[in-house]
């Protein structure tokens, strides 16, 4: 699949949907997509991909069907993570997603340069047609949860999928630094004021509890999550520890196999902050 590929099949259009106070958009059809959940932070380097590689394994083994879209256009990790490699094809009904060892299904832009570490250097808009093309143009089947690895930033890529994609909710990943907190609370206020429904916070690499004097680190600085959960009025998920196998495992491709108390912990969160924004979203006209 090449760039020029992104018009081949262009998305469907949906009938508007009309937010409380954000006037008519025009939003694309979820298909046979149940959830749409994006994970991100506005910041690079806080482990947003490897949380939404581990809550879509942690789905996995519990028999929902996950999907991911690796919206990091220019920085995506998700293949990598899964040990995913090759090519997309299209046999003429929508592009067929890769599929990792554990049954997640995958689409990302890893997929279309021969090289991992040849870069994807392209502008705004055709980086904005292939997000949409990787959600509309793409064959997802039926899946309860599609989730969406969104790239730092709050510019093309996160307006596009606020303002375009079925999105019931997003998820907000980030560190114990006072500079994390600050970078994603600008992304927390971008959905909000795009009334994108914050589902909830997860603090990664949030203490390290040392396996020789059983002694509780933070070596990031004290936590701020239940503070920046407080002050939004959204679940604190997780503060997940800093655990080598995580990076272990997904420089090995097998990010999928690695389960703990924690994650599962995140996960049944994770389901019922979706459930109870289900019940505060607004109507569809």
């Amino acid at each position: 699949m090449s760039p020029e590929d992104v018009h081949s099949h262009p998305p469907a259009e949906a009938p508007p949907v009309r937010r409380p106070g954000a006037g008519l958009l025009q939003r694309m059809g979820k298909g046979g997509i149940r959830h749409v959940v994006a994970v991100g932070s506005g910041k690079g380097g806080v482990g947003k991909s490897s949380v939404t590689a581990l809550i879509a394994s942690e789905l996995r083994r519990r028999n929902l069907r996950v999907g991911i879209l690796d919206a990091d256009v220019t920085g995506p990790s998700i293949p990598k993570l899964f040990g995913l490699s090759g090519g997309l094809v299209d046999r003429g009904e929508g592009i067929e997603p890769a599929q990792t060892a554990d049954g997640v299904t995958v689409v990302s832009s890893q997929f279309m340069v021969e090289d991992e570490k040849t870069p994807v250097i392209w502008r705004g808009p055709l980086v904005t047609r292939l997000i949409l093309q990787f959600f509309g143009g793409v064959s997802w089947g039926n899946l309860d949860y599609l989730l969406i690895d969104m790239p730092p930033g709050t510019s093309d890529v996160p307006l596009t999928v606020f303002q375009t994609l079925p999105l019931d909710g997003m998820v907000f990943v980030f560190t114990p630094q006072e500079l994390a907190a600050l970078i994603v609370r600008k992304a927390m206020n971008m959905a909000r004021e795009l009334h994108v429904p914050l589902l909830g916070v997860v603090e990664n690499l949030s203490y390290l509890d040392c396996p020789h004097c059983h002694t509780r680190l933070e070596p990031f600085g004290p936590s701020a999550v239940a503070a920046v959960a407080s002050e939004y009025g959204i679940p604190l998920l997780a503060r997940l520890p800093i655990d080598p196998r995580v990076s272990t495992l997904g420089d090995a491709g097998e990010i999928g196999t690695f389960t703990s108390p924690e994650i599962e912990a995140m996960t049944t969160a994770f389901l019922a902050s979706v459930e109870a924004a289900k019940t505060e979203s607004p109507t569809v006209l």
